[in-house]
């Protein structure tokens, strides 16, 4: 019996150490090498035109509230309101879309006018040239902001001026009226041209630039703030926006300063100067996908700056009640 078992023993010992090395060369077999194995190909990210960008819907924000004296009026559908009912502003003037599609992302409980008048800066000059044009919008949006929450009353608490292109012939007027008082930030995105005085020696006419400088020196104070970009597009009888920007520097006593950065939708930031609460930043650039793309710098001016500096009330979406049965 014992010659039975040992006999057993030494043939499954055997059968074992025959077996196991065809199972692991079998194994191994099935494996690839490093060289067959082939890395699965990276999917590229589909180019974004940025003067087409995707949309992100909503989110928080209601659509288009079109009850106002001039414009758009996009609102959180919830927040955004202190316990007093004030509510702080952003009127951004050409190109209300893109702008919103920026907003809708960092918002939080930002309210937004978006105003369009056609492509000229001499359209939205001519359009706030009265002082009543300006403030009567601002109490329409106060208005339709009390009826959409259901209150007696509310009112804005900060307000913001905001630019593309040729948006910037409003915010010139404005800046000249008395209402200018309650204005706290100033946005010019590839935005403020002027005429020149002398054009063959390319002297820039600093008086329409007046109003501007004016608020430039404020924020270089820290009393309030401005956020300015310039591209290198090429205009034809009047300043580049990068000629207006630098004019301007220098009226400050400052200088641009080299930079080297790659900045939201593809634009290269080549020079800025810092100074408080005034900030100017130079692009590369002279298309016009490099001009849209300064509206997507809008985006990181209130992540950045605007939200801290105005500490807004955070909007949300209402819960909705449910229905008692």
């Amino acid at each position: 019996m014992r010659l039975l078992c040992t006999a057993v023993v030494l043939l499954l010992t055997t059968a074992s150490l025959t077996i196991a090395p065809t199972v692991q060369a079998q194994s191994k077999g099935t494996q690839p090498n490093r060289a067959q194995r082939k890395k699965a190909p990276r999917k590229k990210k589909p180019k974004v035109h940025p003067c087409n960008t995707p949309d992100p819907g909503w989110g928080i924000y209601q659509r288009w509230n079109r009850n106002i004296r001039m414009g758009q009026l996009l609102a959180p559908k919830g927040g955004g309101l202190t316990k007093r009912g004030g509510f702080d502003l952003i009127v951004h003037f050409h190109g209300h879309e893109p702008i919103r599609k920026e907003l809708v992302k960092v918002g939080r409980g930002l309210v937004l006018v978006g105003i369009d008048l056609g492509t000229g800066s001499g359209a939205y000059s001519k359009a706030f040239a009265s002082p009543k044009v300006f403030t009567d919008l601002i109490r329409s949006v106060e208005r339709a902001m009390a009826k959409t929450r259901g209150r007696r009353r509310t009112y804005v608490r900060r307000m913001a001026l905001s630019a593309w292109s040729a948006g910037y012939g409003a915010i010139g007027q404005i800046l000249r009226q008395p209402i200018a008082k309650k204005i706290d930030t100033v946005i010019l995105l590839d935005a403020l041209h002027a005429g020149y005085s002398d054009a063959n020696n390319k002297t820039i006419r600093g008086r329409g630039l007046a109003s501007f400088l004016s608020f430039a020196r404020s924020a270089a104070r820290g009393r309030t703030f401005m956020f300015q970009t310039h591209s290198e597009v090429q205009t034809h009888g009047y300043a580049t926006t990068r000629e207006v920007s630098h004019f301007m520097v220098k009226k400050l006593r400052g200088r641009m300063r080299k930079a080297r950065r790659r900045d939201r939708l593809g634009l290269r930031l080549v020079e800025r100067f810092d100074k408080r609460g005034y900030h100017v930043r130079g692009y590369k650039g002279d298309d016009k996908p490099n001009h849209c793309a300064h509206i997507g710098i809008f985006r990181d001016v209130i992540k950045a700056h605007l939200r801290r500096r105005w500490r807004t009330p955070k909007g949300y979406i209402p819960k909705r009640r449910k229905r008692k049965r």
